[in-house]
């Protein structure tokens, strides 16, 4: 337990000097949110609507952090370990490589409750948002599109050679995700033809599902959208485990 701790101490040290994951987990998403509370304020997210856009907004905001500290730089981490042979060095050490990707895991989950919290806080203390849902059903989504999204980046370290590969396939995942899941282009303003395409991306589902717990809503076919969540978290995770190598 203490060298996972010192591993962990390590890796966040390494990981706020390079400062990409603070930007992209965590002030990015808030950066976003006060330019929707500024433009958009208490307003209706539309006509006749209970509840702001902001408000609306909320849990695609949240998936944001764990898209991008599963999806883009898990992989990129395990892949350059391996390059360089860093998780083969550990091979030799009272430390096992396993719990260096251990720390790996938790560091991102840090960056995730790090960017709910300050979310949470910034939206409630001045834009007056209000969680209008069971906030427990909300961390369950939440807990779900974390596995999902870590579950593809583990897989993309796996089967990526190198970091530069790592690279391409993320990006490849995350942007498509980032932009047409419900992120940023809001899922209703979507054309049928459209929002049937991006129903197979995870985190469509889990946005959707994190909405409606944030507004209080119905969410339509909620355990077709868990089982589909779960089954991206296993085939990716057998398919990461299967093709992973130390070296």
């Amino acid at each position: 337990m203490k060298a996972f701790r010192i591993l962990l101490k390590n890796e966040l040290k390494m990981s706020l000097r390079g400062m990409d994951m603070l930007i992209f987990a965590v002030i990015m998403p808030i950066v976003v949110l006060i330019i929707l509370g500024v433009v958009f304020g208490q307003k209706p997210a539309f006509e006749g609507a209970e509840y702001s856009y902001l408000d609306q907004s909320f849990g695609a905001l949240c998936s944001i952090a764990i898209c991008a500290g599963g999806v883009m730089g898990l992989p990129l981490v395990i892949s350059d370990y391996r390059s360089k042979q860093i998780l083969k060095r550990y091979q030799v050490t009272p430390i096992k490589p396993s719990l260096v990707l251990m720390a790996e895991v938790a560091m991102y989950v840090i960056y995730a409750v790090i960017s709910l919290l300050s979310l949470f806080f910034v939206a409630a203390c001045f834009f007056g948002f209000q969680m209008r849902g069971s906030f427990g059903l909300f961390l369950i989504g939440y807990f779900l599109v974390m596995i999902s999204m870590f579950s593809i980046g583990m897989m993309v370290g796996g089967i990526a050679k190198n970091s530069k590969i790592a690279g391409v396939i993320a990006s490849a995942l995350y942007f498509p995700m980032f932009v047409f899941s419900g992120a940023t282009l809001p899922y209703e303003v979507m054309p049928d033809a459209m929002q049937k395409i991006v129903n197979v991306l995870p985190l469509t589902q889990g946005i959707k599902i994190l909405k409606n717990t944030t507004l209080g809503l119905p969410i339509e076919n909620v355990t077709g959208a868990v089982i589909f969540m779960l089954l991206i978290a296993i085939i990716c995770s057998m398919i990461g485990m299967k093709y992973f190598r130390w070296e």
